[in-house]
């Protein structure tokens, strides 16, 4: 911010016969600060220079290129001709159209759904320790379990095994969904977590053997591989550099298949539908944007449920 020479102080006279602000000396000439300063002086009343409304103590001949008003430098803010004041620069703010990304989300916005994912994580991971594992057992997710209680399909992903497990989760939600939240706006990004986890869910119901319905699962591993996938997708799509994301994937998705204890089905349930999502998104025309969103949702959504509904059926568990 540039700097001014300290100010006369008042009834001195200096500024009278030139810079900043001089104005015409003798009775009756202009205050220094020229106008807005306080007006013409009057016959044997000091001379009095500008101050910033804000701060009345500093002197500032610097004036705000919107109102007039004088500005001292902690109140200046940069404009593309001259400065503003501080409550210029807010009320243009306000009044300015946010940013959009491509696909409507806000440019600038903070990861407010990102966050909250992960403080249910870890809320639900220390209440789980809390209460000796009776909230495990109250949202874990079973094929056999969920046929009387289908929310388990949900309310597993935000469970977890351990700290590590949990570590892992949601680092990798950390780095994913701030991009995704912004470039596809919350409530496309909330939907794609929340279905990606459900397709992880419906994936572990039709590839485990039945002698194994009663085995749980938890974790958010089904979501972060969706959001894996659409976040590849999307880099690809907008021209960026998605080989990193998609070394990622290769290597978790050998660690799926060769570490044990390590629920496969989900990763590939979750990746498969978090595809599913992004390309839903990404190919939309503009003019179908939202309700093309919606209804491409609903109908993933609904072949989910029809799965399922299958699944148990073949089972005798349902009808």
């Amino acid at each position: 911010m540039s700097s001014y020479p300290p100010a006369p102080p008042p009834g001195s006279g200096a500024g009278r016969s030139g810079g900043f602000g001089a104005g015409a000396s003798g009775p009756g000439g202009s205050r220094p600060g020229g106008p807005g300063a306080g007006g013409p002086e009057r016959p044997g009343e000091p001379a009095t220079a500008p101050v910033c409304p804000r701060h009345p103590d500093q002197v500032s001949y610097v004036r705000c290129q919107r109102c007039g008003r004088p500005a001292c430098p902690a109140c200046q803010r940069p404009a593309p001709v001259g400065v503003h004041c501080v409550d210029c620069a807010r009320a243009a703010q306000r009044g300015a159209r946010p940013q959009r990304t491509r696909l409507g989300g806000r440019a600038r916005s903070r990861p407010y759904v990102t966050l909250t994912l992960i403080g249910l994580c870890v809320a639900m991971f220390l209440l789980d320790f809390v209460d000796g594992g009776a909230s495990r057992q109250a949202f874990i997710f079973s094929p056999l379990a969920a046929s009387v209680e289908p929310w388990r399909m949900l309310t597993s992903a935000f469970l977890h095994a351990g700290v590590v497990h949990l570590a892992f989760n949601m680092f990798a939600l950390w780095i994913t969904g701030p991009f995704l939240e912004r470039f596809l706006g919350a409530w496309r990004f909330l939907a794609l977590y929340l279905i990606a986890a459900l397709g992880g869910s419906v994936a572990v119901l039709v590839f485990t053997p039945y002698a194994q319905w009663q085995w749980g699962t938890v974790g958010a591993s089904g979501a972060v591989f969706g959001l894996f996938a659409a976040a590849a997708l999307l880099l690809r799509r907008v021209g960026g550099d998605y080989r990193q994301i998609l070394f990622v994937i290769l290597i978790n998705v050998v660690i799926s298949f060769t570490v044990p204890n390590i629920s496969w089905q989900a990763h590939l349930g979750g990746m498969v539908v978090g595809a599913l999502i992004a390309l839903l998104y990404l190919y939309l025309p503009k003019k179908w944007r939202t309700a093309g969103a919606v209804l491409g949702l609903a109908g993933i959504v609904a072949g989910l449920v029809g799965i399922t509904a299958g699944v148990y059926a073949a089972a005798g568990l349902w009808f």
